[in-house]
Parts: C-alpha cells; structure tokens; sequence
C-alpha cells in the first residue's frame, strides 16, 4: 500500500523502501534501530520524526528516544515476538485473497456471534469452526480485540499496540485467510477494538509523546487520550482504516465510546471512515453507556443495547445489585419499552441522580442488538458463569427465543448457540507487581455485593493471573456427533429459520406497534413490517397470564396454553398476521 499522506509506522513506498515515522513531541533525538543498523531519524515541524529506508518485508526494527529508551513502533503492524519483541516490516502482498470485497450482506441479515479468538484456539481453529457456524443459522462473526497485550492471554481489552494483531492467535496472513474463509461463507466480520484506553503495561507513549493523554479528563483507567491532538486522532482513524482495509473486516464494534473525549471525534471518525475507507461496505457499532440516539442512524449503525439485557436479566434471575439496581423496580416496564423504542433510558435520571440516554423511538429496531449473554455480562462476574448454571432451561429457552426473534439484531456469545456450560473468567498475563493489583483490584470489586462481604468468600473468586482462570475458558466447538440431537442447538436453528422467514426481509422498516405488561413479568409486543404484523408474548412469572394476540399464524409456541389461552409460566408465543 502506497499511503497518499504522511502516516505513523512503517509503510511502503513507491520505490520499494519504507518511511518510518514516530510521532514523539517530547523526544529530541529519534533514532531506528533497524536490523542492527542505527539509523538517525529527521525531525518534523509537528513533532514527527522520519526517514526512509530499504529493507525487506520481515526486518525488524525499534525507535530509540534520546539515546536511551528502546521502543516497538507503537503503529507496528506486526509484533511476531510479542509485546516485549522488535516490530516487523509487514509483508503487505503475502497473502492471496481468494474473495474480493466484503461479505456482501446487509446488516438486517445479522446474527453476530461473539468470540474470543484464544478461547478458541486462534485464528486457524476459528477458520476451521466457520462452516459448522453458518450452517447453525450464524451469518457474523464478532472478535474480541485483537491488538497485542502484554503476556500471552487476555480478553483484548488490555491491548498495547493497537495496530498489531495478537501474534499468540496466529500470524496476520492466518487472521486474513480467516477474513476470507468467512466472507466465501457470505459471513461478515467484525472487530472489537479499543480506542478509549491502552493497557496497564508495555505502553511507552508517555516517556516521548505525554501530549497522548490529558490528566484533566479521568478515565476508569487513568489519563483520557487527548483526541484534540491531530497526530493522536490521526493514530486511530488510521488504525480503523487498517482493518477494514488490509484486512477487509465488514465492520467495527468501538469499545465504551462514553470514555471518549471530546465526542465530536466520534464524527470525525465516522466521517474519515466514510471518505477513505474500503469499496465493501462497513458497519460501525458502539458500545455507549450514554445511549446517545444521536450517533445511530447518522454513519453508526447499531449500538449494543444493554438495557435489553439487565432488564431481561433481572426478570430471569431477580438480581438486582450493582447495575442491576436501575432496573430492579419495574423490570418488565423497562424491557418493554426497550422492545418498543430502543432504550430503556432515553433522558431519565438514575439512581446515581444521573441523567441518561436520548429519545430512540424514532429509530428502527435493527439500529439495536440485543442479547441474554455477552463476554461482559458473564465475565464480569465473580465465576464467569453463564445463564444456563443458575436458570431453569425452560425460562432460558424462552430468553434465547426473545433475543432471535425481535426486528433487532441478535448477538450469541462463544459457545452459546449450543448451550455451552464453561464459564468465562476474565484472564490476563500480568508480571509483578500488576499481577497482584489485578488480583487484588478483581475481589475488591465483588466487596459491595452480598455474596462477597466475608473476605473469605473473596479469596475464592479464580485469579486472573494463574493460567488454569483462561485453560477453564476455553470454549471449543463440540464433535458433530456431540452436536447431534443438541436440544439448545435444534432451538437454535429454529429460531433462527424464523427469523429468515418472517423478519430478515423488513427489520429496516419495522416499526413499533407498542410493548405491553402483561403482569409483573410478563410482556406482548409487535411490530409492522412491509408484508405484516409480528408479534411476541411470553411470561417469565410464575402464574399463567392472559393475553390477546392479533388473529394470525402462531409460528412458535414455547411451554403451553391453558384452556383459557393464558400464557403458562415459562413460554412464549410468536405470532404472524400477513397482510
């Protein structure tokens, strides 16, 4: 790739060389370190510093600060040794894609299925696991982040240089073959990536460029990132081009963009993206505490609904600690709504006497993915246990029912289309003494929770350091002759053939004919779409409940109907009324 601008790291030129650029305003003197040459490096009038050299895809190389600080390129797009090892000239012709483009499918196709690349096995096993995938109903990946951590296992949240894809998966030529292998599949591919934050070790941006951060605005991982520094906003839009470019992902999921400062970067990211991103098609998606409505519709496609989730979540287990507490009151009026209008919280004020979130009834239902489970919702939790260990089936199945079957988008986490039981914990590679504050800092966190008062309860929650927390998370892909006659997986797929039959075609259009309570928990809702009526009822309670459905085709029944047509505990009913 020829870049059209001045760009952090090493990038090919037109006569063959590479330009080495590091942005270190701070620093005097920037030396390459390349292939055991000493190269000088010119400086530039914006804090840059630069040269040009020949050499080979493969030679590794360091910057060396002021004679004395020997660090990987921060924008190094290969670290075949790790954090601690030199960056790699990337070999940008090595690998021959065997599709052109994209999946080439539209969002409302998307059911997303979110995966830890490691858990897996890497980039290889993954591969190797996608025909099973579609063949279960699956038509999009979503990885956790994949930029390189310190040590060798991590959720990806921790990722240092955000550039280079986690060399302990696999190498970049594997990470794009398992792009390609996915989109013969017509699946799409998206990839976490974190740009609110750097991990807690291995980060030397400090020492030669402090303009990154600014101590003004906090974080909960310290200093926010100066995004009003045009090298600094430079350094990720850059980054997001890279993956949807080189490595041609259908999309980006963009880790708590509430952490985000000031906002307005958001925008000039999207539009970036807009301008000089890849012919295929890209779909953006936030995570945002903030439920700002604002951002989806206008270049942001969907965001990740947690109010779905902690709503149906306290309906299936009565927990109602921690953030739990917001929907505690009225769980089954908040999960309404959501179903009706998006989010729970559109301008409220909490329990904190915070307010939050934007008016979203104005936007279409697939603007929202929804879930029971996420890497989140079960690794944030002291065991790392799933629904399926605390849940009676029949609740669960209807809660997997609910998450495929609303004109929103679906998102299954590793393991999930087929019930699986391992936890998953959350798991780093710390060295001392962050490994003792990580562990430390883990049990505090569980201290406000009822079940974690005693200390001795505490000393129980699996450490994030031992290599026995992440072997316990692996998840792989069971036999097919395990899979066959799976119960969760024949829901699954059944599920999932609704969903293509009656809500596919006109999720983008659908709109909201109103959630309603049906008891304490107990909900109906319904949606028009171009062609008809969809409709959903389901008790989570404990009694049966009445309910009115339009007169149509009951396409799913889950649990029973009294003789007087009232919802059993534990069931669901799916309806559709053609026009």
């Amino acid at each position: 790739m020829t870049p059209a601008r001045r760009q952090l790291g090493a990038w090919r030129q037109e006569d063959g060389g590479y330009c080495f650029r590091l942005w270190a305003p701070a620093a005097d003197r920037v030396e390459l370190l390349l292939d055991g040459e000493i190269v000088a490096m010119a400086p530039e009038d914006d804090g840059c510093h630069a040269v040009s050299c020949a050499c080979a895809p493969g030679t590794r190389y360091r910057f060396r600060i002021d004679g004395t600080l020997s660090v990987p390129d921060p924008a190094s797009r290969w670290q075949p040794e790790g954090l601690k090892g030199a960056s790699a000239v990337p070999d940008e012709d090595a690998y021959a894609w065997q599709t052109t483009g994209g999946a080439g499918r539209p969002w409302a196709e998307a059911v997303l299925y979110e995966v830890h690349v490691g858990a897996v096995g890497g980039y290889a096993a993954l591969q190797a696991q996608l025909p099973a995938l579609a063949a279960m109903g699956i038509t999009a990946l979503q990885l956790m982040p994949l930029a390189t951590f310190a040590g060798t296992r991590n959720w990806g949240y921790d990722g240092v240089l955000p550039y280079a894809p986690a060399w302990v998966y696999g190498t970049p030529d594997e990470l794009k073959a398992l792009v390609d292998a996915a989109h013969a599949l017509r699946m799409m591919v998206l990839l976490d990536v974190v740009f609110n934050h750097f991990g807690p070790e291995g980060n030397h941006l400090a020492a030669y460029a402090p303009q990154f951060f600014r101590e003004d605005v906090r974080t909960p991982w310290g200093a926010s990132i100066d995004f009003r520094q045009p090298w600094v906003q430079r350094f990720f839009i850059d980054n997001a081009l890279m993956w949807l470019r080189e490595y041609r992902f259908d999309g980006l999921r963009l880790d708590a963009v509430h952490a985000i400062h000031p906002q307005t970067f958001l925008v000039t990211l999207r539009e970036a993206i807009h301008a000089d991103g890849p012919a295929h098609a890209v779909d953006l998606v936030v995570e945002n505490e903030n439920n700002a409505a604002s951002l989806l519709g206008e270049g942001y496609t969907a965001q990740w609904n947690d109010d779905f989730h902690n709503a149906l979540h306290v309906l299936l287990t009565g927990e109602t600690e921690s953030y739990y507490a917001d929907f505690a009151g009225e769980p089954a009026a908040r999960l309404a709504r959501v179903l009706a209008e998006g989010f729970a919280w559109q301008g409220e004020v909490n329990r904190h006497g915070n307010r939050r979130g934007e008016p979203s009834a104005g936007l279409s239902p697939d603007h929202f993915v929804v879930f029971a489970q996420n890497h989140d919702q079960i690794g944030n939790r002291a065991f790392g246990d799933r629904l399926q260990g605390s849940v009676a089936p029949a609740r669960l199945r209807v809660a997997h029912a609910l998450t495929a079957l609303t004109p929103m988008v679906p998102l299954f986490f590793m393991g999930e289309p087929w019930g699986a039981s391992e936890p998953f914990l959350f798991f780093t590679d710390f060295e001392p003494p962050l490994d003792q504050a990580v562990r430390d800092g883990r049990r505090k966190e569980f201290s406000q929770l009822k079940a974690f008062a005693d200390p001795g309860s505490r000393d129980k929650i699996p450490d994030p350091n031992a290599v026995d927390t992440f072997l316990a998370s692996r998840c792989p892909l069971p036999s097919p002759a395990a899979l066959a006659g799976n119960p969760w997986l024949e829901d699954f797929t059944t599920f999932l053939a609704l969903r293509r039959r009656y809500l596919v075609g006109g999720a983008g259009q659908a709109r909201s004919l109103g959630g309603t309570v049906l008891a304490e928990r107990a909900i109906a809702a319904g949606w028009a779409l171009p062609d008809g009526e969809w409709w959903l009822a389901f008790n989570l309670g404990e009694t049966p409940v009445a309910t009115t459905l339009p007169a149509g085709e009951t396409v799913l029944q889950l649990g029973n109907l009294d003789d007087q047509g009232r919802l059993a505990p534990a069931s669901l009913v799916a309806c559709w009324v053609a026009r």
